[in-house]
């Protein structure tokens, strides 16, 4: 039987933060890629063209905002649902990320039941 279980890439730089997210996610049957910055995030995605990807934006090198403007610059990148986790959370900080091509902006800290709700969300937005 072929694998259906669904690839999550979280890029994130906090690695506290990273391993939390990707618990959330195994304990939801994701197989979980984490990328502590960008830059090699940026292959990464092309590589794996994972189903969904959670996303910072202040990282160390290169801003998230600037991943997801080249993800949707992509045309087989450019269908991925991203859903930034960012402590930014000033509206225009939100108005940003989702101007940029997010497909939920979530404020942190997240909890497991709104990273869930949001996962399935634009999991189904996409299918």
């Amino acid at each position: 039987m072929a694998s259906t279980q669904k690839t999550v890439m979280i890029i994130e730089d906090e690695p506290d933060a990273a391993e939390l997210f990707a618990e959330m996610m195994r304990v939801n049957g994701f197989r979980v890629i984490k990328m502590f910055s960008s830059a090699p995030a940026i292959p990464m995605i092309s590589q794996e063209k994972p189903d969904l990807i959670l996303l910072d934006i202040m990282m160390p090198d290169i801003s998230g905002l600037e991943v997801l403007r080249y993800m949707r610059r992509e045309p087989d990148l450019a269908s991925i649902p991203v859903i930034v986790v960012s402590a930014k959370s000033m509206p225009s900080d939100i108005k940003t990320g989702l101007d940029a091509g997010a497909s939920l902006y979530l404020t942190k800290p997240v909890g497991f039941q709104d990273l869930k709700q949001a996962v399935e969300k634009v999991l189904q937005d996409k299918a």
